[in-house]
């Protein structure tokens, strides 16, 4: 999914249930992946990056990063790999109708909000104004590039911030919470649901709580 020439891989992998379909979940969960008869490398936690209206299997944004993910960003298709889940509470967006919604995730932190604004989509008149801020390292780390490009059509607003910007780029330069502080959304009726690094979210809650949103409209899938 990262461009040929990134040093960090990161891919997009999917997976289908043995027999009839995957159970239900909630977007923003995770599952837990292992490889069947070992325990070397140690199964992982992934979070699940498809829409729950989807049952047919899961998808995953992979990273490689440890000795489980390296596996998984090489496994040939039809490996059969043990999954156990979903887990946590994800996002539940069913108490906040008509509200503003705001997705804010970094690196592969955005898997989870993405099955987040796919289940928006299919309920779109069900909020308001809905914005994604999406943060990268590098362009050539940005995942989901034209996926998210096509969102304008569900009238949802991206915002995508690089930390390491170049001549080109005119979009915002820095941390993701920098680009929300600048574009100081309306917190009176709101939602923001945050997945990625713990720094970035601890970053991102301060920002959000300047704003004047209310702690218990700042939603974690976890």
């Amino acid at each position: 999914m990262t461009d040929p020439d990134c040093q960090d891989t990161v891919i997009h992998l999917s997976l289908e249930a043995l027999r009839g379909q995957v159970g239900n979940f909630r977007p923003g969960q995770y599952v837990r992946i292992g490889i069947p008869k070992l325990n070397d490398p140690a199964p992982g936690y992934f979070a699940i990056a498809s829409c729950p209206d989807e049952p047919d299997g899961y998808e995953f944004f992979i990273k490689d990063a440890g000795p489980l993910s390296a596996y998984l960003c090489e496994v040939e298709p039809g490996t059969l790999l043990e999954v156990e889940g979903p887990m946590g509470k994800g996002f539940d967006l069913a108490p906040y109708k008509g509200s503003d919604i705001y997705l804010i995730g970094v690196g592969t932190g955005i898997a989870p909000l993405r099955s987040l604004w796919h289940s928006i989509i299919r309920h779109r008149e069900d909020f308001g104004r809905v914005a994604i801020y999406a943060g990268f390292l590098s362009e050539m780390h940005q995942l989901l590039t034209e996926e998210l490009a096509e969102l304008s059509r569900h009238n949802i607003e991206v915002s995508i911030t690089l930390e390491l910007g170049h001549d080109s780029w005119d979009g915002p330069i820095g941390y993701v919470q920098h680009a929300l502080k600048s574009d100081a959304p309306d917190g009176t009726n709101a939602v923001a649901c945050l997945a990625g690094m713990s720094a970035m979210v601890d970053a991102c809650t301060e920002t959000l709580q300047n704003l004047g949103f209310n702690d218990d409209r700042i939603l974690l899938n976890h």
